[in-house]
């Protein structure tokens, strides 16, 4: 999986997603999302150090089975929350 944090002023990003769905474009109905290597693209790491930074993080946006399996795992998503975008599995956290 590749995780990427983004920061701006006092907002942090985490953007996760699994390896093989950097560069792909995902449509459904009226939905497009490109999951660009920009925004995904960062560090390879494994699900212990993903679950680490999860755990802790306040903005999340993750793509494919792998990273929001992880995200389910260490329970900061909800499988009830999970999104289905063109057979890919979607999630998006927003802690206040």
């Amino acid at each position: 999986m590749y995780l990427k944090i983004h920061k701006s002023g006092d907002s942090t990003i985490v953007a996760l997603c699994d390896r093989e769905l950097i560069g792909k474009t995902l449509k459904e109905g009226n939905i497009t999302v490109k999951i660009t290597e920009d925004f995904y693209k960062g560090e390879l790491i494994s699900q212990e150090k993903a679950i680490d930074i999860l755990s802790g993080a306040t903005n999340i946006n993750i793509f494919g089975k792998k990273a929001v399996s992880c995200a389910v795992e260490c329970g900061v998503v909800d499988k009830n929350n999970v999104k289905i975008i063109n057979e890919v599995a979607h999630a998006q956290v927003f802690r206040i």
